[in-house]
């Protein structure tokens, strides 16, 4: 065979082997659907335009994917899951995640402590639960600088809580008491005094709104993102992140145990962790980006809850570990239901 056609050969062999993605290569993602998804989609759209791998998306409740995680575990139907952080601590007990390698998520390295949930979870960015209360429908000089204030006579018959997760109210209740959220039984005579501040319970984020813009809980405990989305409305909302601090909520990433994808699973997620990803992903959110190195706008710095600082998370974070959490969950729904609910 000719030398100059073995060459050329040669070449086209090398560029074949260089490029990004085959036409078949895709990455599989569980996520939620609506806006959340529509957060994921930024990295997605970034990740096929870097590498040519084509980004699947599989939509779900929270725990309605894990169950279907749980029927699929030898053979899964995602590469890479998006999912609460506690939540993730059921996946990878139940083995159905692979320990990360940081070594291949080099932008781990600036993530703030909070961000590295486990060996097999990863946080992106954090959110929090905060009181937060129509300024046109209570009093002028009335202020949540305490989470103590819930339980005072200006909110008797005013509040709001979500129905799907008391884990705020009750790990809030026990810092204001003093107690670590494992000893919450000693709180719940405080809980139950809470009752005559309830007005409704809110299902869902739209109901949550609904409930705020009509009037009818004119105080909440409340996603700050909700509220954000509020007040870009219109709506006299002012989120209070009081001194005993806001509840995190925090949404992690983690990989399919046996995923036959896993290196681009962690070029995605070391994507999703670039500073200036960080940036897009919450100036869209209003959330709070896990990279120390990311730079957002002095606006949504400045909103409550936003956190730009190892320092400022200590302050104004109350972080409880996913362990915990998944652990006392269940049981903080059913005593909340029995107890506060009926």
């Amino acid at each position: 065979m000719n030398k100059q056609l073995l060459i050329g050969l040669g070449a086209m062999a090398a560029a074949i082997l260089a490029s990004p993605a085959s036409a078949e290569e895709k990455l599989v993602i569980s996520t939620w659907g609506g806006n959340w998804k529509e957060g994921v989609e930024i990295i997605g759209k970034e990740f096929t335009k870097r590498t040519g791998v084509k980004v699947e998306y599989i939509t779900g409740g929270t725990l309605d994917r894990l169950a279907k995680a749980k029927v699929a575990r030898a053979n899964p139907e995602s590469d890479l899951v998006n999912t609460t952080a506690h939540v993730g601590y059921l996946y990878h007990s139940d083995g159905l995640m692979e320990k990360l390698d940081l070594s291949k998520i080099p932008n781990s390295n600036d993530l703030y402590p909070v961000a590295k949930r486990s060996d097999y979870t990863i946080a992106d960015y954090v959110y929090v639960y905060t009181p937060a209360f129509r300024t046109d429908l209570m009093p002028k000089d009335f202020k949540i600088d305490s989470w103590e204030v819930l339980w005072s006579e200006a909110v008797k018959g005013k509040l709001g809580l979500p129905d799907f997760d008391p884990s705020h109210i009750i790990i809030a209740a026990t810092k204001v008491a003093g107690v670590a959220p494992a000893d919450w039984k000693k709180v719940e005579p405080k809980l139950l005094e809470l009752k005559a501040s309830i007005k409704a319970f809110y299902q869902s984020d739209a109901t949550s709104q609904n409930l705020m813009r009509t009037g009818e809980t004119p105080v909440q405990v409340l996603l700050n993102i909700n509220g954000y989305h509020l007040i870009k409305l219109g709506m006299p909302v002012k989120i209070e992140i009081p001194k005993e601090g806001a509840v995190v909520g925090t949404d992690v990433w983690g990989i399919n145990a046996g995923s036959k994808n896993k290196a681009r699973a962690l070029e995605f997620i070391n994507l999703a962790l670039d500073p200036d990803m960080q940036r897009q992903l919450c100036e869209f959110h209003k959330c709070s980006p896990m990279n120390s190195k990311t730079k957002l706008s002095p606006e949504l710095a400045a909103m409550p809850g936003i956190f730009t600082s190892q320092a400022q998370m200590e302050k104004e974070a109350i972080i409880l570990d996913d362990k915990t959490y998944a652990t006392l969950l269940p049981v903080w729904k059913a005593w909340f239901t029995e107890n506060i609910m009926h």
